[in-house]
C-alpha cells in the first residue's frame, strides 16, 4: 500500500463516510418502485440492492477519472481541502435525507469539492469547462431524457398489455421490476461508487502517494464499493417514501418502465464519464411514469420542493466545504475543529430523524404531511383521461366505496 500519511488517512476515512451516506440516500433510486409496488419485501429489495452496488464498483473506472483528474487541478489541491469538500456533502446529504428529499449525493460531492477549492486556491483551481459540460449539462438533460423516455415507454407498456389479464400482467410486470431494479442497482455502483474512488485518488496524488495520472488502486476500488454496498442495506427509507409513494402513484408496468430507462440512461452516462446524478435521473423517470399512464397522479408540489432542493445543493454544499476549508487552512487545529463540528451536526440531524422514524415497517405509509392531494393539474388530467380498465391507482383501489343506491332509494 501507498505510503499513507494521517491526514491523507482522515480523507480516505471522511471519503469512506460520504460513500455510506451516498449508498442510504440513494436506495430509493432503485428500490423505491419496487418496494412501493410490493415486487419486493423492503428487506429483501436492498439486500439484492447492496450486493449489485458492490458489484457495480469493480466493472468501470471512467467517473472515478472524471473526478481525479477533470473537475479541480490536482497541483493544487491539499487534503485539507478535500476532507473540507466531503465535510460539505455529508452535511448536506444527511440534511436532505432528514427532509425526506432525493437530492443529488453526486452535487453534494461536487459543490463541496468546488467550495473548498475556491476558498483555499482559487477560482483557477477549477476547471469551469469539465464542470459545465460533465456535471451541469447532464444534471439539466440527463433527468429530462429519462423522463421523456419514461413516459414513451409506459404508454407503449399498456398499450402492449391492453388486452391482457390485469392481474396476470401485474405479476408479470413486478417480475420485470424485480430484473430492472437490479439494474438500476448495479449501474448505481458503476456510477456512484467511483465518485468515491476518484476522491481517495485525488487524495492519495495530493498527498504524493500516486503518480498524477494514476488509476484508482485496487484497495480503494474495494473499499468504495463495500462501503456504498454497507450504506445501501442499511436503506434510506424516508427517501424510499418520498420516490416510491409520495411523488407520483405508481403501478407494476409504471415502475417496469421507469427502472429500465433510468438504467440505461446511468449506464451509458458512466461508459462515457458523466459524473451524473443517479436521483435526478431516477426521479426524473418516476415522473415520467406518472404523467405516461392515463390518470396517473403526480404530486407536483412534492416534485417542486425536489427540484428545488435539486438547485441548491451544489451552491449549499459548496458554501459548507468552503467554511470548513477556511478553518481548516488554519493548521491542525482548524482540521480537528472542523471534524469536531462535523460529528456534531451529523449527530444533530440523526437525533432529530428519531422523532419520527422511518423504517422498513412504515415505509409504504404516507402521514399526513406526505400524502397531499393530486393537486389541480392532475385533477383535470384525471377528469379527461381516466386510467385503463382493470389497473386503477393503489390508494383509489383501497379507498373506502359508497353503498350503491337501490332504483327505491335514489328515488326517495
Amino acid at each position: 500500500m501507498e505510503n499513507i500519511t494521517l491526514l491523507i488517512g482522515i480523507v480516505i476515512v471522511t471519503a469512506l463516510v460520504f460513500d455510506f451516506t451516498n449508498g442510504f440516500h440513494d436506495t430509493a433510486n432503485a428500490m423505491a418502485t419496487t418496494i412501493s409496488t410490493g415486487a419486493l419485501k423492503p428487506k429483501t429489495a436492498v439486500a439484492m440492492s447492496a450486493v449489485l452496488n458492490l458489484v457495480g464498483a469493480f466493472l468501470s473506472v471512467e467517473v472515478a477519472a472524471t473526478i481525479s483528474k477533470g473537475i479541480v487541478d490536482e497541483s493544487g489541491i491539499r487534503p485539507e481541502i478535500i476532507f473540507a469538500g466531503l465535510v460539505g456533502a455529508i452535511v448536506w446529504n444527511l440534511l436532505t435525507w432528514l427532509a425526506g428529499l432525493p437530492s443529488s449525493s453526486s452535487h453534494a460531492l461536487f459543490g463541496g469539492l468546488i467550495g473548498a477549492t475556491i476558498a483555499s486556491v482559487g477560482t483557477d483551481a477549477v476547471h469551469g469547462d469539465a464542470v459545465v459540460m460533465k456535471v451541469l449539462i447532464p444534471a439539466v438533460v440527463a433527468p429530462v431524457v429519462a423522463g421523456l423516455a419514461t413516459v414513451l415507454a409506459t404508454r407503449l407498456t399498456y398499450r402492449l398489455a391492453r388486452h391482457t389479464d390485469p392481474e396476470a400482467s401485474a405479476k408479470g410486470y413486478r417480475a420485470g421490476q424485480i430484473a430492472s431494479a437490479a439494474l438500476v442497482s448495479l449501474a448505481h455502483g458503476t456510477n456512484d461508487a467511483q465518485k468515491t474512488m476518484g476522491i481517495i485518488t485525488l487524495a492519495l496524488i495530493s498527498g504524493g502517494a500516486l503518480g498524477a495520472d494514476a488509476d484508482p488502486p485496487m484497495w480503494v476500488i474495494a473499499s468504495a464499493g463495500i462501503a456504498i454496498a454497507l450504506g445501501t442495506y442499511l436503506g434510506g427509507w424516508r427517501i424510499i417514501r418520498t420516490l416510491g409513494k409520495g411523488l407520483a402513484d405508481i403501478q407494476p408496468p409504471q415502475g417496469f418502465a421507469a427502472q429500465t430507462g433510468a438504467a440505461v440512461t446511468i449506464l451509458a452516462s458512466s461508459h462515457i464519464g458523466f459524473a451524473l446524478s443517479t436521483t435526478q435521473v431516477c426521479s426524473g423517470a418516476v415522473m415520467g411514469a406518472g404523467m405516461g399512464r392515463k390518470g396517473g397522479v403526480v404530486r407536483w408540489s412534492t416534485a417542486g420542493r425536489m427540484i428545488a432542493a435539486w438547485g441548491l445543493t451544489l451552491p449549499a454544499a459548496g458554501l459548507v466545504g468552503a467554511g470548513a476549508a477556511l478553518l481548516a487552512d488554519q493548521g491542525d487545529w482548524g482540521v480537528a475543529t472542523v471534524a469536531v463540528l462535523a460529528v456534531a451536526a451529523c449527530g444533530a440531524i440523526w437525533l432529530a430523524s428519531r422523532r419520527k422514524p422511518v423504517t422498513h415497517d412504515n415505509v409504504n405509509e404516507l402521514d399526513g404531511e406526505n400524502a397531499e392531494p393530486a393537486g389541480v393539474v392532475t385533477t383535470a388530467l384525471q377528469a379527461v383521461a381516466p386510467p385503463p380498465a382493470g389497473l386503477v391507482p393503489d390508494r383509489a383501489a383501497s379507498a373506502p366505496r359508497e353503498p350503491e343506491r337501490t332504483p327505491a332509494a335514489a328515488t326517495g
